[in-house]
């Protein structure tokens, strides 16, 4: 499949698996850093903070690389845009 003119990778298992407990691993520093600097979180930002994490780790796996030029790039903020609307969109129906 291709988005931009990128191929993208279908991950397996278990790279998907690595990028689910990095992506959690580098929340819960995130998470712990502003607890640290005093500066607190709402769960509503902390969400969006994993979705996003989630998506850096996941994108990477599918072949979506930052250093790959402007259309890798285009594609993770279109992608990283539509999952934060979508995010936002359910929030707002379900808070």
């Amino acid at each position: 499949m291709k988005i931009l003119g990128i191929q993208l990778n279908k991950p397996t298992f278990n790279e998907l698996t690595a990028s689910a407990v990095m992506a959690a691993g580098l929340w819960l520093a995130c998470v712990a850093l502003f607890k640290v600097s005093e500066q607190p979180i709402d769960r509503i930002d902390a969400g969006a903070a994993l979705l996003m994490i989630f998506w850096g780790c996941i994108g990477v796996r599918m072949g979506i690389r930052f250093d790959r030029g402007l259309r890798h790039v285009a594609a993770n903020v279109l992608g990283g845009a539509a999952i934060l609307v979508i995010y936002h969109f359910a929030v707002t129906l379900f808070v």
